[in-house]
């Protein structure tokens, strides 16, 4: 996971991007199309059309970075709203980059007996 500071919003943009676009692209894509502020620290998700790949777009008060992640099996998981942001907890985005279904995570294993 990146190693976000605290205090720090994250934000999923709903639909797909392009994932041509790299920094300056989707910087103005979040300052255009979602009315934020792309250099306030807030780290934003794209996900492509295919839903196997997603970046991540933030600024940490130095410069701006993208980080990129695909799924070798699977797709990311993500709302069905074509337009807009919705923001998402630490732990959710965590289970974002994992391929876990953030909306509802579920423990996929518990044992039986302590012995």
């Amino acid at each position: 996971m990146i190693p976000v500071p605290g205090g720090v919003r994250i934000w999923i943009a709903s639909g797909h991007a392009d994932m041509r676009k790299g920094m300056p692209g989707l910087s103005l894509l979040v300052q255009e199309h979602f009315k934020r502020d792309p250099f306030a620290g807030d780290v934003f998700f794209f996900r492509g059309r295919s839903g196997s790949l997603i970046k991540c777009l933030w600024h940490d008060g130095l410069g701006t970075s993208l980080y990129t992640k695909r799924l070798d099996r699977g797709r990311f998981i993500w709302p069905t709203a074509s337009d807009g942001v919705i923001s998402l907890t630490t732990s959710q985005a965590s289970c974002l980059l994992e391929g876990i279904d953030w909306r509802n995570p579920q423990q996929s294993w518990r044992p039986k007996s302590a012995g």
